[in-house]
């Protein structure tokens, strides 16, 4: 097994034919998500892939074994919904207003200027069809935005869930401030008497 713990985003700093004169391996978006996977490259090499906890991998990256040999990362097609406005009765903020509501359900993601892209979700469909959008199944590659807390384009997914607390958090304090307004109250008539 050929072990790689690095990994050059979008093959940053390497001279285009040396990437493409090495090996590739095709990876779907579940996958691409985990730091630490096994697969099989274009030449038959078994991969132990070590990454950075957090990091996600995406079409174009390349993947450095420990031997020094690059793989190329392809984004595998799998299976998605494309989400699409209705040009006859809709607007393309159709599709804004859509992205605001997955983005609500932590739905992963994958933003276009004409269209939306996630995993199947009959559910969600049917969600997004009441919305009067259009929603096709296609097998294509996969690649969801990086959350807004993403290090050099790597999505930290948790990271989300931890702010989202924090939030929650902050309306706590709110009231536990009221609480001790109340308190501030009583203070005053102690000094009354």
């Amino acid at each position: 097994m050929l072990t790689v713990n690095k990994l050059l985003a979008q093959g940053h700093g390497l001279a285009p034919a040396l990437v493409k004169r090495g090996a590739s391996v095709e990876l779907d978006w579940d996958v691409r998500q985990k730091s630490r996977f096994d697969a099989t490259d274009s030449q038959g090499r078994t991969l132990g892939v070590f990454l950075p906890r957090g990091t996600a991998v995406r079409g174009g990256d390349v993947l450095v074994a420990e031997d020094g040999s690059l793989i190329r990362v392809v984004a595998a097609p799998q299976p998605v919904l494309v989400v699409t406005h209705c040009t006859q009765h809709g607007t393309p903020f159709d599709l804004l207003r859509a992205a605001y509501h997955l983005g609500n359900r932590h739905v992963q993601l994958e933003l276009k200027p004409d269209h939306l892209k996630l995993e199947p979700d009959h559910v969600l469909a049917d969600m997004l069809r009441q919305m009067h959008l259009i929603v096709n199944e296609a097998s294509a590659a996969f690649e969801p935005e990086g959350g807004a807390y993403a290090a050099g384009g790597h999505a930290h997914h948790g990271h989300g869930h931890d702010d989202h607390d924090h939030g929650h958090a902050g309306h706590d304090h709110g009231h536990a401030h009221d609480h001790d307004h109340d308190h501030d109250h009583h203070g005053h008539d102690h000094h009354g008497h």
